[in-house]
């Protein structure tokens, strides 16, 4: 898949960009899951100021093949989301879920991309804001640019920049300590706050699983959707077509919507789970890890001479086995790739899981203790599958 990967022109593990940055200053506590700055804004030694930015990838570019080939606005939506919570639940893993101000960058392809996609896409992230408010996520738009730049973007790019300011004692910094228990929380179902089934799949992993799932019908009508400098032999290789369906718990849904999936929040557990942990507690909290780029081994950039083994992971949902189906990835890629079905992890005492799992439970999100922490020389993520034993 490695192979694959590089000849699409991205990487799973991003290790040019990681080379790029790793002079650049970590901010005040480097093993946070975001950079935590010294508070500019206010400058006052109690705060501090973040600061993230994020966009949906390249998830649009599977919108457009799904609005141009059904009609179908609503995947646009999604995508507002997807950027949005690729910023907004990072910044939740540092304890950060108020009082953030959000700003937009879209750049689209005007031939291509007309100005009903703007519309359902600003609409969206109203309704995104005005869903969170209801469970006491404070976020506040604060306007943005759209620019038309068709000359550098084939159909559209979306992108928002997220900043808060917060007292530094409110902070989850990571500390993930021996014999500390991972809860992990499942990525797919259907939260209390979600209208419908989500597949799972998040705002990575999506030029593999656009290009592995999807046929190659795709390439000759849509060839806006790709790069040309693509090579033809890893262009929609795939056997499925977008509108093709699959029963998921009675639920018939497209794949191409099943892979479209927005990214799922979960603000509001973490919210609860903050509230839950307040004052002195809150230290008893020593990871928050949402597995992002990497996958399951996102965790690895946040520790210290400690191995993390998963070795009591949740059973695969639907939308993961299809696309190794498709693909043919082995399994240890997979799980470096793809969440597989857990998108968010807690590293506390075990004695502190079981009141998060009921919290994720109370949200019909499933959640269990998926693994354990323990001392090393290093840092390393063991996977222990049905599939095999995977180390990275």
């Amino acid at each position: 898949m490695n192979y694959k990967y590089d000849l699409r022109g991205v990487s799973a593990t991003k290790d040019e960009v990681h080379a790029a940055i790793k002079h650049l200053d970590k901010g005040l506590f480097p093993l946070a899951f975001c950079k935590i700055m010294p508070d500019v804004v206010g400058g006052s030694e109690e705060h501090c100021n973040i600061m993230h930015a994020d966009t949906a990838g390249t998830k649009t570019s599977l919108a457009y093949l799904y609005w141009r080939e059904t009609g179908d606005l609503s995947v646009w939506k999604g995508i507002a989301q997807d950027a949005l919570v690729m910023n907004l639940d990072d910044m939740a893993c540092v304890g950060c879920t108020d009082g953030i101000l959000v700003s937009s960058t879209i750049g689209r392809n005007k031939n291509l991309i007309p100005g009903e996609v703007i519309a359902t896409l600003i609409q969206a992230a109203q309704d995104f804001v005005e869903n969170m408010a209801h469970h006491g996520i404070g976020l506040h738009l604060s306007g943005g640019e759209t620019a038309d730049v068709g000359d550098i973007v084939r159909t559209i790019d979306v992108g928002y920049t997220t900043f808060a300011r917060m007292k530094r004692n409110d902070l989850i910094v990571n500390d993930i300590q021996a014999g500390d228990v991972i809860v992990g929380l499942a990525s797919h179902g259907q939260a209390s706050y979600e209208t419908e089934y989500n597949g799972g799949m998040g705002s990575n992993g999506l030029t593999s699983a656009r290009h592995d799932v999807f046929s190659k019908i795709y390439a000759e009508k849509y060839p806006d959707s790709f790069d040309p400098n693509t090579p033809a032999e890893v262009v929609y290789t795939g056997s499925k077509k977008l509108t093709d369906t699959i029963v998921i718990g009675g639920n018939t849904i497209p794949i191409g919507k099943l892979v479209l999936s927005p990214t799922r929040t979960y603000l509001p557990v973490i919210k609860r789970v903050l509230d839950e942990f307040s004052g002195e507690r809150r230290q008893r909290i020593h990871g928050l890890v949402h597995c992002s780029g990497g996958g399951q081994t996102k965790v690895k950039h946040f520790l210290k001479n400690k191995r993390v083994v998963k070795d009591k992971l949740m059973a695969i949902p639907p939308l993961f086995e299809l696309i190794q189906q498709e693909s043919g990835t082995n399994w240890r890629e997979m799980y470096q790739v793809f969440n597989m079905g857990q998108r968010l992890e807690f590293y506390v005492g075990e004695k502190d899981a079981q009141a998060i799992i009921d919290i994720a439970r109370s949200f019909h999100i499933e959640a269990q203790v998926v693994g354990y922490v323990e001392e090393m020389e290093g840092e390393q993520i063991r996977v222990e599958s049905e599939f095999g034993v995977f180390e990275y």
